[in-house]
């Protein structure tokens, strides 16, 4: 039997959420913060990229759009700027579906548009046109999300951070929701909010 990352951690984020859900709905009210960190999708461990190649995976699986495209259109998750995840999110994501459209990943160049993506990742590479690049989307559909420091403050939706050698996630709930998206309760639950 071949071992397969991609596969162990989607099931380790879907064991994790689980056991959030049993610990039941007004889980906040009953956990201190440093107990609901220790309960994250994080715990993951494998090379920094391929993590977060399986968390752009998850956020498809855990965020809604609105119905507005085509059923046969593929779902895609694009890279803007240098690609940090080598063959990580390609291997991801292939063979994939989500709401029973295909997942697919497109890189994007300086000066080509990726609105047509459903979740844009923002290379480090970007630092200096992040805030442009999110601006550009606003009024699409489109969850954005960077590893670069600060990236919630600047308008993006997901911000990608390590605190204590374990990747966290931030999420930008206005900006979420400007966008029309819909984030998962499972989801917020392991993610640090920015109001």
């Amino acid at each position: 039997m071949q071992f397969n990352f991609q596969r162990v951690c989607a099931l380790t984020v879907a064991v994790l959420i689980t056991a959030v859900e049993a610990r039941g709905q007004d889980l906040y009210s009953h956990q201190s913060p440093e107990e609901l960190k220790r309960l994250s999708v994080e715990e993951l461990h494998g090379p920094e990229y391929q993590v977060k190649a399986v968390f752009l995976f998850n956020f498809a699986q855990f965020v809604s759009w609105p119905s507005s495209q085509p059923s046969d259109a593929p779902f895609v998750i694009g890279i803007v700027g240098d690609d940090p995840f080598e063959s990580y999110l390609d291997e991801t994501v292939r063979g994939e579906k989500v709401n029973n459209r295909s997942l697919t990943t497109q890189r994007f160049r300086r000066g080509r548009d990726p609105r047509n993506c459903s979740i844009l990742f923002i290379s480090q590479s970007e630092r200096d046109r992040a805030a442009q690049i999110v601006s550009n989307l606003k009024g699409r559909s489109v969850l954005t999300v960077s590893d670069i420091d600060g990236f919630a403050n600047l308008g993006g939706m997901i911000e990608l951070f390590t605190e204590k050698n374990k990747i966290r996630m931030r999420i930008n709930l206005e900006a979420v929701r400007a966008a029309n998206l819909k984030v998962s309760s499972k989801l917020l639950r392991v993610a640090e909010g920015k109001h």
